[in-house]
């Protein structure tokens, strides 16, 4: 099992929210809203994005006009400039290494379509750190990049501790220490 989906699992075990991610995602379509999962440990900083197409293009199919496929392609230019998408404490030293979008709408990755008529994206982002344990907060920069994004369900995990939140415009940065 690769790392990051490790550290996923291990987020919502260490939060006791298990159920809670569980509901969540099996009714987690709901456009305008995101889930964000960040895991914290001394070497890396793991970010899981689960978010409806919608919330990128403004639609969720693949694309079928030169527009669309114009509109796909900067979202996933984008989305792979992961050192924009979420600034990390500079504390922590951190440095992107790396970024795996997950999207059968869009033919990204081995998603399978689960939801008819739905499309979505799972990404990851990876960052190692020298010192990932003293990062502070995240400034999350989804919000100014995708305009269709209203609110982000967060899950956090560091040494320091657990805990869940919510994002919403214009609100941008994730605490970690508290």
């Amino acid at each position: 099992m690769p790392l990051p989906r490790y550290l996923a699992a291990l987020l919502f075990v260490a939060t006791g929210l298990l159920g809670a991610g569980a509901a969540v995602a099996a009714g987690a379509h709901e456009h305008g809203v995101a889930r964000l999962d960040i895991a914290v440990d001394a070497a890396r900083v793991s970010i899981l994005l689960e978010t409806p197409l919608e919330n990128l293009l403004g639609f969720e199919h693949a694309p079928r006009t030169d527009a669309e496929r114009e509109k796909v392609a900067a979202a996933l230019t984008r989305l792979r400039a992961s050192q924009v998408l979420f600034r990390i404490d500079s504390a922590a030293g951190c440095q992107p290494s790396r970024v795996d979008l997950q999207s059968a709408a869009l033919g990204l990755g081995t998603a399978t379509n689960s939801r008819e008529g739905h499309g979505d994206l799972d990404a990851t982002f990876d960052f190692k750190c020298s010192q990932g344990g003293r990062a502070g907060f995240v400034e999350v920069g989804l919000f100014e990049t995708f305009p269709g994004l209203q609110r982000i369900e967060l899950q956090v995990a560091t040494p320091k501790g657990q805990m869940r939140a919510t994002l919403r415009r214009p609100t941008s940065r994730v605490m970690l220490a508290r």
